[in-house]
């Protein structure tokens, strides 16, 4: 019996379910295979979504039309918005979630989209037509047949755990790994490599001593990752806690290094360089005598506790030995010891910028495939393949967001330009445009692509239109408001900035640091009034949107035109159009990557490390630019 759909998706983890629900809510009929639908967008790491450039992927798979930030809001259990202090192109949104109220949200929301089936198996091979897939085959020998295909295994395939000199083959504890797929992408001209990434102990809180540890409470005003979402948060908000390793932590951890697999030989592959392993950390940086850690609660009822900065590999006894000698975890119980995993990753400058392979046609991967880490870079790449995947089976442009249009799109492009050495992880400064890409603004940079194309559906467009419409009529009110000094210097030396001495506009007072738009509001009656128009319940953010917009025109106004001049060069297309190897003006280097990586554009070409601005100028005058 033969099975026919438009999309497979292989695996559900946060990649998966991005893509799927992509592609099936711009109307494939598609198939989401994962092996336990128990645990289907499962939290492998800490049991938190968002962080510092991660939520604004968040918040940008929200504006497109997907469901981490839907499904996050719903289950957070704490929420803070970080880097404050900052300007707000570094302000990042974090939530808490319970882990196990994350999962059964998310297969709530799949099992309820038209055109979106499930299958629990485990996918063994691809179906080939020649340089095309068609399909795949489980393990129970079942044959599914589609016109596009997705990868997004995550780190399950040929997955092996390491918790001291003990090793597992798996692609999470207790969960088994997929064998053949890798070694036949690799017979098919893919080339694969090993990466490792880590998880830490979990913790029975009934065994912590909590009075001997800093408490982090979360926030409670208007923010969230969803703009669909304005009610309040749904269940118990709870706080991290914070302690600190010590040195008779460190004296165990180092007498524990011989049988730890990253140091006497076991693991060769890459780890993240940005979230060691605690035993890195004592060998890196000796000097220290402590490090801090985060206690972060799984869920609003169970007793499981994550502890974040305490990744490890090491036998089972010396993680316990370890943290016995931190005096909040003198008396500590265990759920499971942290391990080391590693896992297969294709190189991703394998890839197009629509996340389809070069070799093998409407083949797609996305996720830790790819080799990133995180849930948030993986949702990302997920929601774009999963677009694309509908796309080639329906006809139209593939999709692809640029690196001034979003977080996701500066992703991407770093992938299957620059490759990976270790598992990548967004920054904030990775992006060039950054005060463009603000949190804040996603819904206004990306919801009306993700209604064109059919994904972002009619009530968040409205919902979009209606924002701006209100943004833009506080925006207009303050330019055009006039205020005389008799009426506001009170008012402005009680808020701690310098008294008028002439009439000015309104917008010329909310630009200074000490005065907020809502505090400017409580003493100018008619500005009040206009912002009592907005009957909204997200009307706080929208004010925030308007401030942000009045207080930084100007820097934004500044990176728009850089970020102008460099789409220019995006604009010149350049695969197809030379042999590379045979450009003998270029340098040998350029020659190479250029041929490895077949650019789409100058642009791109400009991003390649070893292209020099020399070998561009070729390539421009080469194109006739």
């Amino acid at each position: 019996m033969i099975f026919n759909y438009d999309v497979i998706v292989v695996g559900a983890g946060h990649a998966g379910c991005e893509a799927a629900s992509a592609a099936a809510n711009m109307g494939s009929k598609t198939l989401l295979i994962t092996m336990d639908m128990n645990k289907i967008a499962q939290m492998s790491c800490n049991p938190a979504v968002g962080g510092i450039a991660k939520g604004q992927i968040v918040r940008e798979i929200d504006a497109l039309g997907g469901n981490m930030g839907i499904v996050t809001d719903s289950t957070a259990i704490q929420f803070r918005m970080l880097n404050r202090s900052k300007g707000p192109a570094m302000w990042s949104p974090r939530a808490q979630s319970d882990r196990a109220k994350f999962i059964q949200c998310w297969r709530h929301l799949l099992e309820n989209i038209p055109n979106l089936f499930m299958w629990q198996d485990n996918v063994k091979e691809l179906l080939m037509n020649g340089d095309t897939v068609c399909g795949v085959r489980t393990m129970m020998d079942v044959e599914f047949h589609a016109k596009s295909v997705v990868l997004t295994n995550g780190t399950f395939l040929n997955g092996l755990i390491h918790i001291g000199r003990t090793q597992i083959r798996g692609g999470r504890i207790a969960e088994p790994a997929t064998t053949g797929l890798t070694e036949q992408l690799v017979a098919l001209g893919i080339k694969s490599s090993r990466m490792k990434t880590g998880t830490p102990v979990r913790i029975d809180a009934r065994s912590v001593h909590f009075d001997l540890m800093g408490e982090q409470s979360g926030e409670d005003d208007f923010h969230k990752f969803s703009y669909l979402d304005s009610s309040h948060r749904e269940l118990k908000q709870m706080s991290c806690w914070t302690t600190y390793t010590n040195e008779a932590c460190h004296d165990i951890l180092r007498k524990g290094l011989p049988d730890s697999p990253l140091y006497n030989g076991q693991i060769k592959s890459i780890g993240p360089r940005y979230c060691p392993s605690i035993e890195t950390k004592i060998v890196t940086f000796a000097d220290k005598k402590q490090h801090q850690l985060f206690l972060e609660p799984e869920g609003e009822t169970t007793q499981e506790y994550y502890l974040n900065g305490f990744s490890s590999s090491l036998p089972i006894n010396i993680q316990l030995r370890a943290l016995q000698a931190i005096p909040a975890f003198k008396d500590v119980q265990i759920y499971r010891p942290g391990y080391a995993i590693e896992y297969d990753f294709f190189d991703p400058t394998q890839l197009r910028h629509n996340l389809e392979t070069k070799k093998i046609h409407n083949l797609f991967f996305a996720g830790q495939i790819n080799g990133t880490t995180g849930y948030e870079e993986a949702g990302g790449q997920g929601i774009i393949a999963g677009i694309n995947a509908h796309i080639n089976c329906h006809g139209g442009e593939s999709f692809v967001l640029g690196r001034d249009e979003s977080y996701i799109g500066v992703l991407i492009d770093d992938l299957v330009t620059k490759g990976v050495d270790e598992p990548y992880r967004m920054f904030t400064s990775r992006a060039e445009y950054r005060i463009l890409l603000r949190q804040d603004d996603a819904d206004m940079r990306l919801t009306e692509k993700g209604f064109n194309i059919g994904l972002a559906t009619q009530h968040r467009y409205e919902l979009l239109n209606k924002k701006k419409a209100y943004r833009d009529a506080i925006i207009e009110f303050a330019k055009s408001y006039s205020i005389h000094p008799l009426h506001i210097n009170s008012g402005l030396e009680s808020l701690g900035t310098t008294p008028l001495t002439r009439g000015c506009k309104l917008v010329e007072l909310i630009v200074r640091p000490q005065v907020s738009l809502m505090a400017i509001a409580e003493l100018v009656p008619p500005f009040k009034a206009e912002l009592d128009k907005i009957s909204d319940n997200r009307k706080e953010e929208i004010i925030e949107a308007a401030e942000i917009l009045i207080k930084y025109n100007g820097y934004i106004k500044r990176e728009q035109i850089i970020a102008d001049k460099i789409r220019r060069l995006e604009n010149i297309r350049i695969r197809g159009k030379f042999d590379y190897n045979n450009l003998q003006a270029l340098s040998t280097e350029a020659r190479q990557k250029l041929a490895r990586i077949d650019p789409e554009t100058i642009a791109q070409a400009s991003r390649i490390p070893g292209v020099s601005p020399s070998d561009i100028n070729i390539l421009l005058v080469l194109s006739g630019r």
